[in-house]
């Protein structure tokens, strides 16, 4: 089943420099495990490749329910030297909801997961 980060968790951004750090949160602690499993650091580098110049860093917060990601070099030098229309990285979290993850069948049942519809 194709499901939209949009649809089962929230997100926050900001910036450290060149690189921004985007929180993607749960909304059901039911559902951490499987974000945490098929959010991968490599499924996010792919997500941003052609928008960021460095690699992608994970950390796991369980107890936060939360998955915390370094984008490094996605800000062109950052706040106060970039060019770029959101130096400070506030728009990467809507970027991040937007990714698709692909989950199997049978757990996104049993977890009541709502399927992404309206994708192409």
């Amino acid at each position: 089943m194709k499901v939209r980060l949009l649809d089962v968790a929230h997100a926050r951004s900001g910036d450290k420099g060149d690189t921004a750090n985007v929180g993607l949160i749960a909304l059901k602690s039911a559902w951490y495990p499987t974000l945490a499993k098929y959010v991968t650091r490599d499924r996010v580098a792919a997500h941003f490749e052609g928008v960021i110049t460095g690699g992608v860093e994970r950390y796991e917060l369980p107890n936060l329910i939360a998955l915390n990601f370094l984008l490094h070099g996605a800000l062109d030098g950052g706040g106060t030297l970039s060019l770029k229309t959101d130096a400070q990285g506030k728009v990467f979290s809507t970027a991040l909801l937007r990714l698709v993850v692909d989950i199997p069948d049978e757990e996104a049942v049993a977890l009541g997961l709502p399927p992404a519809t309206d994708i192409s």
